[in-house]
C-alpha cells in the first residue's frame, strides 16, 4: 500500500535537474497521470528552453470556473502564448532567464508538479467563497449553482455550494460487478467509521448505486448501472481559511484514485490468498493419495512376478 501524491512525481524528478541544478539537458517524453491527465516535456529548440504542455480532458470547464485566473497568477511569466499542438496548456522555461535563488527554482518545479491539482481546486474555491457569501448576507434559500466538472469519461464530480455547507458528489464508474461489490463494502465504511466519538467531525459520506443524489437528479444525462454516487458534505470548520482548506480540496481530489487503487489491492490481495490456499490443498491431496497394493504371482519356473 502506498500514499499518493497531491503533485506528480515523474514531474517533479524530470524538471529538477535542469531547472533547480541548471544543467542543460535533450528532454522528450510524454507522462500520463492515473486520471488520464497527458504531460509532455520537450526541449524542440535547445537545451536551456524547456517546454512544459498538459492535456486535460475538463480543461475548458475549470476556464469557466476561475481557473485562467490562477494560471496569470502562478505561471504567468512562463505562460506559452501559442499553446503547443495537441494540448490545453504549455509553458516554456529558459534556463538563462531563472530566477537566481535556488529556492525560487525549487519553488517553481514544485509548482509546476502540481498544476493539475491546482486547476482542480478552483470549483471548490468558488463554492467555498459562495458559501461564505450566502452566509455572510443571511441568504438561508440562495439558487446555487451545480459546478460539473467531466474529468474522466462517464465520470463527473459536481460541486454546489449551499447556506451552510458544500455538497460534492462523485460519480465513478465500476467496470466489473466484483469492483462493484469492494466500492460498496469500503464506501460503508466511511459511514460506520464516523459513528467513532474520535472522527465525528469529518465530512459526512453517503453512497448511492442505483438513484443518483437529490442535486443531480434532475439532470438528463443517460443513467448507468455501473455507475455509484458518493456524496461528502463539507462545512465551514472543513474549509476555513488557510492550511486545512488547502489540505481538504488536496485530499478529496485524490478520494477516487484511492477508492480503485484499494479495489485492485485488495483483489490482488485476495487473488494471492485463493493462490496459495489451492497449492496447500494439493499438498494435502497429494500426501493423501492411497498406495496401489502389489500382487506377487509365480510362473510355471518358480519366477516371482511384482504386479502394481
Amino acid at each position: 500500500m502506498i500514499l499518493l501524491d497531491y503533485h506528480n512525481v515523474v514531474i517533479e524528478e524530470t524538471l529538477k535537474q535542469p531547472i533547480v541544478g541548471l544543467e542543460p539537458a535533450v528532454l522528450d517524453m510524454t507522462v500520463v497521470d492515473f486520471d488520464g491527465v497527458s504531460y509532455r516535456i520537450s526541449t524542440p529548440q535547445s537545451k536551456n528552453i524547456i517546454r512544459f504542455s498538459m492535456l486535460m480532458q475538463c480543461f475548458k470547464e475549470l476556464i469557466q470556473w476561475g481557473a485562467q485566473e490562477m494560471l496569470q497568477k502562478e505561471y504567468g511569466a512562463y505562460i506559452l502564448p501559442q499553446t503547443e499542438s495537441g494540448y490545453d496548456f504549455s509553458l516554456e522555461f529558459d534556463l538563462q532567464k531563472l530566477p537566481e535563488d535556488k529556492e525560487e527554482r525549487e519553488t517553481l518545479v514544485k509548482k509546476v508538479s502540481l498544476i493539475k491539482r491546482n486547476l482542480l481546486a478552483q470549483p471548490f474555491e468558488r463554492a467555498f467563497e459562495q458559501q461564505a457569501q450566502y452566509e455572510a448576507e443571511e441568504q438561508t434559500n440562495p439558487t446555487p449553482i451545480l459546478m460539473q466538472i467531466h474529468y474522466r469519461d462517464q465520470e463527473t464530480i459536481y460541486i454546489q455550494a449551499q447556506y451552510d455547507r458544500v455538497t460534492v458528489i462523485f460519480s465513478t464508474l465500476f467496470k466489473e460487478e466484483t469492483d462493484r461489490i469492494f466500492g460498496r463494502v469500503f464506501l460503508q465504511e466511511f459511514v460506520d467509521a464516523r459513528r467513532r466519538p474520535a472522527i465525528q467531525k469529518a465530512p459526512q459520506v453517503l453512497y448511492s448505486s442505483k438513484d443518483p443524489p437529490l442535486e443531480i437528479r434532475h439532470l438528463t444525462e443517460p443513467q448507468n448501472e455501473n455507475v455509484g454516487y458518493v456524496t461528502f458534505v463539507l462545512f465551514p470548520r472543513h474549509f476555513v481559511e488557510g492550511e486545512v482548506r488547502e489540505k481538504t480540496i488536496s485530499q478529496i481530489q485524490l478520494f477516487r484514485d484511492y477508492l480503485h487503487y484499494h479495489i485492485k489491492c485488495s483483489k490482488a490481495y485476495m487473488h494471492s490468498r485463493m493462490r496459495a490456499r489451492v497449492q496447500a490443498f494439493l499438498k494435502v491431496l497429494n500426501r493423501a493419495k492411497p498406495e496401489s497394493p502389489t500382487v506377487e504371482k509365480k510362473t510355471i519356473t518358480g519366477k516371482t512376478l511384482v504386479r502394481a
